[in-house]
């Protein structure tokens, strides 16, 4: 159990850690000469119950309180001190505002320098902490006299924290590692040495750790785990990581920092929270409005943006927090939902409504009955081991990474269906409705990757047809509507009759049958889709049996040469029309490989003869 010490400067926080641990947290020169806490100091002792705990006695005075803050993190329980002689004081009240904040509801109070105080001063100061205590989350704390002097109530605090130590249920071991560094210092003989309370996992000597968020890399070389040589630390201890690696340094390694698993190094600039706004603010907290944000031992500028209307005192609300720099953040206890979040429509009804998701006490499945949810960037942000990632994907439709409820798994393959079949509906001419348009279209829309992993899916079982860049139902093909057979009808006469080695073009069917041009474009391209014809040069078609049949006139061409080489003069000659359009006709049978040019000869390529019959 790590437990935290809070309260106003002076009142006796450090001597009575060092009454109950046998040691002096104050380690600085600087802090015994002026006999006050500047920074954060560190005691462990095993008070008895058999697991050591540690103390973290943080300074209480006013300028001091972002060093308060980097203890805070990662505590499990709070000591509040009170000194009898001044009770409840400025600072006292800033901490505890501190501990609400954090959500803090396990504590014990310490009346200190009960020596110096009679019974009705007693009892008057005792009144004041159950009054500063009433509307927070440790208004049932026990509030124990004591003095380091006397030893009075030392051993009922004791036992408290006994008690307490018993209770404290064990921190996510199995999770990912991730230690908050508040120190980084060199180590004569070891090297570059960083402390803090590990967040989750657990880490060993030798493993590989990813210093976030300026990604150095390093090797565990030496492990004190409560203040004891160990093998592996675990989550919920304090813990002195003595590394190794390249760009591994004092100077290198800052408090606020994050030593984790390397899987989980992420950092974000960008966090969507649940705030809450003492009602001592003076003002509501607005658009941009300018803050510093305290995460574990982490300290960084920020504004912050109400996703909603301005936040009032006392109120609270979804926000987002657009920070000067990036930090290595995981989401966890209900504060931070998104560390992902987007830098444009941040307010509107479906992001709001996945915020609110995200902070549901199951958020996945809440979130995941709103949106699908990226499951690698999920388990990622919460620090989840591989085990627990698989326990909370149970029962969940994974597609390429992306996380979707059955529900929206069904909804999506209805959609397609009911897209396509309406789509051909109204479009028979067209062979297909582009995989983008359609991804566009359906609810919910789901990222490239993922809907193209779903169409693949839905391929292989035999529900839609890929085709290119294009999606069809099985068995669709394209057909044209009444009016578009109407048209043909006239077409399709002229292009077999004494015409058809030289057919009218695009626009001169246009003059001849009184149509618009595009609309004769469009029925002879989709004929040729169809089979029906061939397109032979721009705007120029031909009936398919007569394409065939001028492959036999080749053939017969062919054999009244010598060697099989014939010219475009003989070609023309048989089917009279014209050097242009015979030429064009060659052209078009030589980017088919029916023909093999050399110059001005041409011969048959018999492996591509069976191309138009």
């Amino acid at each position: 159990m790590i437990v935290g010490t809070a309260g106003h400067i002076d009142h006796g926080k450090t001597a009575l850690v060092r009454a109950l641990t046998g040691t002096d947290a104050d380690r600085l020169a600087e802090e015994k000469a002026r006999g006050i806490t500047i920074d954060l100091g560190f005691a462990y002792a095993d008070l008895g119950g058999g697991a050591v705990t540690g103390f973290v006695d943080v300074p209480g005075h006013e300028r001091l309180i972002h060093t308060m803050l980097a203890g805070a993190g990662g505590i499990d329980m709070a000591l509040l001190v009170v000194a009898c002689d001044d009770g409840v004081m400025p600072q006292t009240r800033e901490h505890l505002a501190i501990l609400q904040l954090l959500g803090l509801s396990r504590g014990l109070v310490a009346l200190t320098k009960v020596d110096l105080a009679d019974a009705d001063r007693r009892a008057q100061v005792t009144a004041q902490i159950r009054a500063a205590l009433s509307d927070g989350g440790l208004a049932d704390a026990p509030i124990i006299p004591v003095s380091s002097v006397t030893g009075e109530g030392l051993d009922t605090l004791r036992h408290a924290l006994i008690q307490a130590e018993a209770q404290t249920a064990a921190r996510a071991a199995d999770a990912g590692f991730r230690l908050a560094v508040d120190r980084s210092f060199t180590l004569q003989g070891a090297g570059t040495v960083v402390t803090g309370t590990v967040l989750s996992g657990r880490v060993a000597i030798g493993d590989l750790v990813t210093i976030s968020p300026s990604g150095i890399a390093a090797r565990v070389r030496g492990i004190h785990a409560q203040n004891r040589p160990a093998t592996e630390g675990l989550a919920g201890q304090r813990c002195a990581l003595n590394l190794a690696g390249e760009a591994v340094a004092k100077d290198a390694i800052h408090r606020g920092d994050i030593v984790l698993t390397p899987a989980l190094h992420a950092p974000t600039d960008r966090i969507d929270a649940r705030l809450t706004v003492l009602e001592a603010e003076p003002k509501p907290i607005g658009t941009w409005f300018p803050a510093r944000l305290h995460t574990h031992a982490t300290e960084v500028g920020a504004r912050i943006v109400p996703l909603s209307d301005p936040i009032a005192p006392g109120g609270g609300g979804p926000v987002q927090i657009v920070l000067d720099r990036p930090i290595a953040a995981t989401i966890g206890g209900g504060h931070f939902l998104d560390l992902r979040p987007p830098a444009r429509k941040r307010r509107t009804p479906d992001r709001l409504a996945l915020i609110a998701a995200a902070d549901a006490p199951e958020p996945l499945a809440a979130m995941l009955a709103t949106a699908p949810v990226d499951a690698t960037v999920f388990a990622r942000d919460r620090a989840m081991s591989p085990a627990q990632t698989a326990a909370a994907l149970s029962g969940v439709v994974v597609i390429a990474g992306l996380a979707l409820s059955p529900a929206h798994r069904d909804a999506l393959q209805q959609g397609i269906t009911d897209t396509l079949a309406r789509f051909h509906a109204e479009n028979p001419d067209l062979p297909g409705l582009g995989r983008e348009r359609l991804r566009l279209s359906l609810t919910p829309r789901l990222p490239k990757d993922a809907f193209l992993a779903l169409l693949r899916a839905e391929a292989e079982a035999g529900r839609i047809t890929l085709d290119g860049a294009f999606v069809r139902q099985p068995g669709h093909e394209v057909r044209l509507s009444p009016e578009d057979e109407a048209l043909w009808d006239r077409i399709n006469p002229v292009l077999l009759g004494d015409l058809r080695f030289r057919p009218p073009r695009v626009r001169d069917f246009a003059a001849d049958l009184g149509a618009d041009e595009k609309d004769i474009r469009r029925i002879l391209r989709l004929t040729q889709r169809l089979g029906r014809t061939d397109q032979i040069a721009h705007d120029h078609f031909f009936a398919r049996p007569v394409t065939a049949q001028m492959v036999a006139i080749l053939r017969d061409v062919a054999a009244a040469t010598d060697d099989g080489w014939f010219t475009a003069a003989l070609f023309r000659d048989r089917v009279q029309n014209g050097r242009k359009v015979a030429i064009e006709i060659l052209d078009f049978r030589d980017r088919h490989g029916v023909t093999l040019r050399r110059g001005d000869l041409r011969r048959l390529n018999p492996h591509r003869l069976d191309l138009f019959g």
